[in-house]
């Protein structure tokens, strides 16, 4: 049997786990390399090196204030499509190694004419109860969801 509602849409919002799982991995990284004895240059690179990726992941991946940063997933007669304030709904292929979990959903994808596999992490909170069930229901039963890009 084929199902008739076929479209799916949601859009997520940051998330305050991630962004406390994150800063707890920096400090911890941060911490690590204080701890270890390691010559101070080495230590300035390593910690420039940290807050160099903090500053890139942040807006991007965890806060969501940067313009590319992906905050939206529909499934029309399209197939998959991820939403930037920046480029709007651009086509995905879903990729096998894609989670879905009650806690979090972590979709790794790859964007139409691009080689690169990129992943998003989508906690509990980022969405409401029931839009993160409905989320987890389709990528989990989904009948085309690795199919390519158009």
């Amino acid at each position: 049997m084929s199902n008739p509602s076929n479209g799916f849409e949601c859009h997520w919002q940051a998330s305050r786990l991630l962004l406390a799982s994150y800063l707890l991995a920096l400090f911890l990284a941060l911490l690590t390399l204080c701890l270890v004895a390691i010559p101070a240059w080495a230590l300035t690179l390593g910690v420039l090196c940290c807050l160099a990726q903090a500053v890139w992941v942040l807006p991007r991946q965890v806060l969501l204030g940067h313009p590319c940063a992906f905050s939206g997933l529909r499934l029309d007669e399209d197939g998959w499509q991820l939403y930037s304030r920046a480029n709007g709904w651009q086509a995905v292929q879903l990729r096998p190694d894609s989670l879905a979990l009650p806690l979090l959903v972590v979709l790794r994808f790859r964007l139409a004419g691009e080689r690169r596999v990129r992943g998003l992490c989508i906690p509990r909170d980022a969405l409401s109860r029931e839009q993160h069930r409905r989320l987890r229901v389709r990528l989990k039963f989904s009948r085309r969801r690795w199919a390519a890009a158009e």
